[in-house]
């Protein structure tokens, strides 16, 4: 717990706080706000909607960062440092105390070979856009931007004002479909961004992050 303190001081302090309450200096200019980790609510998990991420999903965000966001990579920290900031982290919820809030990660599969098949594709990428009208259109937006009739109304779990994602623009989740298939299936906890799953079947899933590839496919290619 001495080392990840020590990380975290040296880190994490300046935007997440002394407390980890997001309030440190830095922290109160940048938006999005820094995680609240006392909350013990996170954004990005391998794990089911209301359950706690697992150490490798809370280590990948650390590795990596989050694109469009105040949160940078750290790829230079060592694997025992990543480990050790992890576990301090976990310190500021009781959350982490509870054996109910943990579960195992969703299975994410192996995209549908119709993906790599130009025709095939083609075919799915109009199915998904005809279930992005319906399920994402209302808050992103028919091209994606974040601009949809419902974008102004929304807000997080702290009341909060919430704008959607620009889908057109670097996901915060990876750039990888099965990255984003994860994220369809077990939405982002917080905020209003629900699980497309079970109600969706893994298909029309592949379907709706198909076409959101293509939009952001379109909007590089207009750059």
């Amino acid at each position: 717990m001495l080392q990840g303190r020590a990380v975290y001081q040296k880190h994490c302090l300046a935007c997440h706080g002394a407390k980890g309450d997001g309030k440190g200096d830095m922290g109160v200019s940048v938006r999005p706000l820094p995680r609240n980790f006392r909350h013990g609510v996170f954004k990005f998990r391998s794990t089911p909607p209301g359950f706690l991420p697992t150490n490798d999903d809370l280590a990948r965000t650390i590795r990596h960062g989050l694109t469009g966001t105040a949160m940078p990579t750290f790829n230079l920290l060592r694997e025992h440092e990543v480990r050790a900031v992890v576990e301090y982290v976990k310190s500021f919820s009781p959350r982490w105390d509870k054996p109910e809030n943990y579960a195992a990660p969703v299975p994410i599969p192996e995209p549908p070979a119709w993906m790599t098949n130009t025709p095939a594709r083609a075919i799915h990428v109009a199915k998904g856009r005809a279930l992005f009208a319906t399920t994402c259109g209302p808050c992103h937006g028919s091209s994606g931007a974040g601009d949809g009739p419902s974008a102004s109304l929304l807000k997080d779990f702290e009341e909060q004002p919430i704008v959607p994602s620009d889908l057109r623009k670097p996901w915060r989740c990876g750039e990888a479909p099965r990255d984003l298939f994860r994220l369809l299936v077990t939405g982002i906890d917080g905020t209003p961004m629900p699980s497309f799953f079970p109600g969706l079947s893994a298909e029309q899933v592949w379907q709706l992050a198909a076409y959101t590839m293509e939009l952001r496919r379109a909007a590089s290619a207009e750059k």
